[in-house]
Formats: structure tokens, sequence, C-alpha cells
């Protein structure tokens, strides 16, 4: 991204009244553009910010190019880091390798020490795949016993050009029975300890009635995504041409707003299958991301994960009601 279109991102962005003001770095691998990019971001947003407002960043990255100055102006500024972890080395180095081939477990955990160092906040993304789904307990302890506290478990589910699931994607079998076996092991020792970001979700809304992950919402109009070249999209799932909003150089954020494409695309959520609207576990979905309806992302398809949430729900609504009750 060049200065200019970063400048007029993060100008227009905060043009628009609001009292926070929330910026996520993403890739590809973010950490590519260097530290001075990020310096100059900062830069941008004092130099933006509206009076009474405040700012706040996260990044999401593999933490092989977090070196000690990196991981210091990351505590010093309050970023979130998100750090791409999917377990043990074993486990790990089967799909995330550098472009020679070679496991990169090691260069991530240098990377989190120095975030550990600069006592930088971070948290764990784990994409769960067709291999690592297989060991949830394994995979739990793991972290648990590594000290990571803040854990976020992602279902790896992309379509071949037949529409079929590649194979490093799980099932709505696998995601359930993972999930529960991951429940187990936290509803018993550690609900009070560890953070582990759906079922955080979940206890939100049971005890406040809101939803805090996009995915259960009802509406899809979350945020906006701005690629490199300024163009403006609904989501990180859906960077379509048929779906761009706009350039930040030539549209404002209320027009990408209010832009028809971008209201559809919302609305699009809550086209539901039947079974959908009969499910008792609407509330806690919603008919689940767009993205897990298929490669058509056809909005009244069933959610490729359908019968692992049923699954999911059915074995811990009990243990979440109970904490529930705790909590209010």
């Amino acid at each position: 991204m060049s200065s200019s279109t970063l400048e007029k991102m993060i100008a227009g962005y905060m043009s628009v009244p609001m009292p926070e003001y929330n910026f996520t770095w993403q890739g590809g691998e973010p950490t590519l553009l260097g530290l001075d990019f990020f310096k100059e971001a900062l830069e941008l947003q004092k130099r933006y910010l509206p009076e009474g407002s405040r700012v706040s960043n996260a990044i999401q990255t593999n933490a092989t190019l977090i070196d000690k100055p990196m991981a210091e102006f990351f505590a010093e500024n309050n970023f979130l880091v998100g750090v791409s972890l999917d377990g043990p080395k074993k486990y790990h180095d089967i799909f995330r390798v550098t472009a020679g081939g070679k496991g990169t477990h090691g260069s991530v955990f240098k990377g989190i020490q120095n975030l550990k160092d600069a006592e930088a906040a971070f948290n764990i993304l784990v994409l769960v795949n067709s291999e690592n789904v297989k060991r949830p307990k394994e995979l739990y302890r793991y972290f648990r016993d590594k000290g990571f506290k803040f854990l976020q478990f992602i279902p790896c589910v992309e379509f071949d050009k037949n529409g079929e699931l590649t194979y490093y994607s799980i099932t709505g079998e696998e995601w359930g029975n993972f999930l529960n076996e991951i429940f187990d092991l936290w509803y018993r020792k550690d609900s009070r300890k560890v953070s582990i970001r759906h079922f955080d979700a979940v206890l939100n809304y049971l005890v406040l009635g809101r939803y805090t992950v996009c995915t259960m919402d009802r509406d899809c109009r979350q945020y906006f995504v701005v690629e490199y070249d300024g163009g403006i999209f609904p989501c990180d799932f859906f960077v379509k041409e048929e779906l761009r909003l706009g350039n930040v150089h030539t549209t404002s954020w209320e027009d990408a707003a209010n832009n028809p494409l971008y209201v559809d695309f919302g609305k699009r959520k809550m086209k539901l299958n039947n079974e959908c609207i009969s499910c008792k576990w609407l509330p806690f979905c919603n008919g689940d991301c767009q993205k897990m309806r298929g490669p058509d992302s056809n909005p009244e398809t069933l959610s490729t994960l359908c019968e692992g949430w049923q699954l999911f729900y059915e074995h811990t609504m009990e243990g979440f009601e109970n904490l529930a009750a705790t909590l209010r």
C-alpha cells in the first residue's frame, strides 16, 4: 500500500464521527511491510484522530518476522497481535512452511518470545485443518501448558474448482467433535483461566444478548476491507470484483456504507434454508458465515459446518447456561 493510499484511508475513516476507530492489519503477511509502514500509519492516526475519540490497532501475523524492535513497537502502541500457530511442530509444520518447504514452527516461537519479552498483548489463532482436527485434546493441552490463555479456533473450509472440499479442509462432523472435546477440557478446569473466543461469544449472547463475532450475527455489515490499491470490499472472504464498493481515493465511507451492494450483502445473511428457520440453535449462528454456504455462497444453502454446530450446541449448552448463570 502506498503512502498516499494509506493516508487517504486513515483520513477518510477518521472524518466519520465515532468514539473509537479500529484498524486490523492483515495480509498476506502484513509484517512484510516493515516497521516503518506501521510507524507511518500511527503518525497519520495521531494527525487525523478527532479530539475526544480513541484508536485501536490489531495485527494478524505468522510472527516469523517479529524481531525485538517490532515487538517493542507493538507493545508501546498497544497493538493486539494475533499469532497464527496450528499446534505442536508436527502439526504446525505440515501446512505452514516457507517457500523452500521448511517448517516455520521455530521461527514463530522466536517471534512469540520477542512479544513476551516486550510484554506485548497477543493471542493465538489456530487454523483447524484436516490434520490437527484429529487431535483436539493434544492441541488444547499444548496451548494451555505453553501458557497461552487467549485462543481462537478457526475452521478451515475451502472449496476446489469443482465445489468440493479441499484435502486440507474439515467437515461439519469433525468440527463439532473437535469443539466438544475442547469444551469438555476447558469447562472442567479452565473456564475462568483460558479465553476461547467462540466460547466467550456464546456467553456474551446468553448473558448480554449481543453478538461479538460476525459469524453469529444477523447482518454481515461489520467492517470494510481496504486492499493495497485502496479498493473497498465488504469482507475479507469476499474480496471479489463484483462486490467492489469503491476506492478510498474516490469514495466516501458514507457512500460505501450506503452502496446497494453492501446493503444486499449484509441482508443476505438471513436468507436462510428452511432447516435453519426451524432449528432451535438458529440464534447462535443465524445460518453461519456466508463463506461456509458452499463455493457460490448461496444464501439458502446450509453451512458446510451445520452438522458440527448442532453437535456442539447439543453437547455444550447446559454447561454454557450454568456459566451464564454465575456470570449474571
